[in-house]
């Protein structure tokens, strides 16, 4: 064998060697043969929705946020606690958060009285009309995860029972934790 042929056969094996790997993952990816991870719990929304519209906070939070609707039933009182004791679990890092509740001119009164006397809970008072213009095709009955620039990127479906609201709860604030983590915003 000469200096030519053992030439070659390296400059194959190189390029095999590392063309191999690259086109088995643009296959990989292109025919989905796996599936890809996420580590949120809540629900991705797409397209995001844009909380600035109606609120425009003085320092960039998180926001853990719910809307109040025309009647407070056990779903709207557990989502209510799961909005305190969210933050409240957020200990340290509780200063770089919110909790926000909307109320529009159709919201249930009585859990306002209630939702005043918390100083853990940020009320915003605004028409209907800039909810539906927020929340356009999304249904407004969840928890809702805002980020520092007032978009609206997760959404966390309601409980009947409190025992499923605690255990969403530990979800919404996992999923809190790590943004707080990720980002230095906030």
């Amino acid at each position: 064998m000469n200096n030519k042929t053992r030439g070659r056969k390296g400059i194959i094996a190189l390029v095999v060697v590392f063309a191999v790997p690259v086109i088995l993952a643009k296959l990989a990816l292109e025919m989905e043969w796996f599936n890809r991870a996420a580590t949120n719990k809540g629900e991705l929304l797409d397209p995001i929705l844009h909380l600035n519209e109606i609120d425009q906070p003085e320092e960039p939070k998180w926001r853990v946020l719910y809307v109040l609707p025309s009647s407070c039933a056990e779903e709207c009182n557990n989502a209510l606690f799961s909005l305190t004791q969210v933050w409240q679990a957020l200990g340290k890092e509780s200063d770089r958060a919110e909790s926000l509740v909307i109320t529009t001119e159709l919201s249930d009164q009585s859990p306002l009285k209630d939702l005043e006397a918390h100083q853990i809970i940020r009320l915003l008072k605004t028409d209907s009309q800039s909810v539906n213009q927020v929340f356009k095709d999304v249904s407004t009955d969840g928890i809702f995860i805002v980020d520092t620039l007032g978009n609206i990127i997760l959404r966390y479906p309601l409980q009947k029972e409190q025992q499923e609201a605690v255990l969403h709860s530990r979800d919404i604030l996992a999923d809190m934790r790590k943004l707080l983590k990720l980002s230095r915003i906030g």
